[in-house]
């Protein structure tokens, strides 16, 4: 009896020891089965390329605006780090036609999108979700352009996807830069053309405001500088617009206009040109087009930096670090008091023809805002303080 308990327990002990060991490594092998197909998914993941297109909004490559300077920019970073790139131009103006042109670029294996311009809100609203796996970025979108794009698609409470990051900008310093520049430079009489009294729009006027004045006063000659101040009521120009910049340059004595909204500086340089008037430019250094209409007709432009910004979000990107910038969208100023370039808003320096304002003197300015030794307000409910004269008119149309 005590031999077959024997026997019996070792039969159990011998099966006990085989299925341990046997599920011991049917355990092992799992793992290394899940190892392997989770290192399989990371090297799937890795493989993908990162690939870059740039999207133009109504214009093209070589309008000297939006696109041409996001497109140099694209062009420029992804040539640098051998990245793909290309462009697609909409077949016309509409948020039909940009769609499609996102479309085609994500058909073609593009995976990161460069949007530049507000217009593009809407297409941003309809796509983003649809493609997880592409990277969205619109440049000078904000998040008011959003969810208007969203409310009016029956998307309320629509929330920013992750694979989208929107840029606006403080319009507000390079108006305070363009303004306190040209009073450096030696203008007394000036005038503010927006096109319509949005934020953005406001922002650069009231800053512009606020620089003129700053310059003004450190000067001592406040109770000698005067700034017109009116909004066309459009983004473009026509006959009655450019026919009221007649009569600031010709009848009021303006010696020099920022015309700031879309298409609207037209009408200033058309009655600069009659009238041997200046304009200064925004956005994107806008000297050539202005000097089209007269040599030397820009003072400066109050820029966006939108080259900085494309070269930070494809690097950060490229290097793994989207989550700075994943579901968000963020209004960029200053990032550096000493590095020009790297700023997200800016004078141009390449194209710079101003004689008693210098490169220095703007690069002593920009390291006194960054630093806070000058203050330049974001408030757009009413004019800034000041000790100039300030005429305000009611909107042209």
């Amino acid at each position: 009896m005590k031999k077959i308990i024997v026997s019996v327990m070792a039969v159990a002990l011998a099966a006990f020891t085989f299925v341990s060991c046997n599920g011991k490594k049917e355990q092992a092998a799992s793992e290394n089965a899940d190892s392997s197909q989770a290192a399989a998914a990371s090297k799937t993941e890795e493989a993908v390329p990162m690939k870059v297109a740039m999207v133009t909004d109504s214009g093209d490559i070589t309008d000297q605006s939006f696109n041409q300077t996001t497109y140099a920019a694209s062009k420029e970073f992804c040539e640098s780090a051998s990245i793909q790139f290309n462009y697609y131009k909409p077949a016309g103006d509409s948020t039909a036609d940009r769609v499609a042109s996102i479309n085609a670029a994500i058909q073609d294996e593009y995976n990161v999108l460069v949007l530049p311009g507000y217009l593009f809100a809407e297409a941003i609203v309809q796509t983003a979700e649809l493609n997880e796996d592409v990277t969205f970025i619109g440049l000078d979108v904000s998040e008011f352009d959003i969810m208007s794009a969203a409310s009016a698609a029956g998307k309320n409470g629509w929330v920013l996807p992750k694979n989208v990051f929107c840029a606006v900008y403080k319009e507000e310093i390079p108006g305070f830069m363009a303004g306190y520049a040209a009073v450096k430079e030696g203008f007394t009489h000036l005038g503010f053309l927006g096109g319509m009294a949005v934020p953005a729009v406001v922002r650069y006027g009231f800053g512009f405001v606020q620089g003129v004045n700053k310059a003004a006063e450190e000067m001592g000659i406040a109770d000698k500088v005067t700034v017109e101040y009116v909004y066309g009521g459009q983004f473009y120009g026509d006959q009655q617009i450019k026919a009221f910049m007649d009569g600031w340059y010709k009848n009021r004595g303006v010696e020099v206009v920022f015309a700031c909204g879309g298409g609207i500086w037209n009408s200033a340089a058309d009655a600069a040109k009659d009238n041997g008037g200046k304009v200064i430019g925004v956005d994107t250094d806008q000297t050539a087009q202005i000097n089209d209409y007269g040599e030397g007709m820009c003072v400066t432009s109050a820029m966006k930096g939108l080259g900085a910004t494309v070269k930070s979000v494809l690097s950060a990107i490229k290097d793994g670090n989207w989550s700075a910038y994943s579901g968000k969208v963020e209004s960029l100023g200053l990032v550096s008091a000493t590095d020009i370039d790297a700023n997200y808003v800016q004078l141009p320096v390449e194209t710079w023809t101003m004689k008693n304002f210098s490169v220095d003197d703007y690069k002593k300015l920009v390291a006194d805002i960054f630093n806070k030794t000058i203050e330049i307000s974001d408030e757009i409910a009413e004019a800034p303080m000041h000790s100039i004269t300030l005429n305000q008119y009611p909107n042209i149309k």
